[in-house]
């Protein structure tokens, strides 16, 4: 498999694992320290964080949730160990009373390539809108 392939196919296996709820494979796509940037939709300032933590995170948002993350226009730069994916989402969620809040992305992701393997390390979530009730997601402050 190229580099290429490679950092696809990560990508693929990130948003997958958020929809199937595989909290151990999004783990195993991170790093072990990653910066994230989800300033557009959260309000939250830029952080560096543990991947146990950020994995915390999206576990306790998205319990209540059902979910679906659709990646396309994958466009990957690669630099020997490093490379940078920008990567157009969109994000349906659904809560348990029906509401929704649908969104519309584009992510920045940073990948490192160590112990053979490829992983992101860095996380920058754009919005570009949003359809539906922000109260629907509980990792959206109030």
């Amino acid at each position: 498999m190229t580099d290429l392939d490679a950092v696809r196919q990560l990508i693929a296996r990130f948003a997958n694992s958020f929809d199937v709820r595989d909290w151990a494979t999004l783990g195993a796509c991170l790093a072990d320290s990653l910066y994230t940037d989800y300033s557009d939709l959260r309000g939250a300032p830029p952080e560096t964080i543990s991947r146990e933590r950020f994995v915390e995170l999206r576990r306790s948002a998205l319990e209540t949730l059902r979910t679906h993350h659709l990646a396309g226009n994958v466009d990957v730069a690669l630099q020997g160990s490093r490379a940078e994916a920008t990567v157009s989402m969109v994000i349906y969620r659904r809560g348990a009373d029906g509401r929704t809040l649908n969104s519309h992305c584009v992510y920045t992701l940073g990948l490192a390539h160590t112990d053979d393997q490829w992983r992101i390390d860095s996380i920058v979530q754009r919005v570009l809108w949003s359809d539906g009730q922000t109260s629907v997601h509980p990792g959206i402050p109030r």
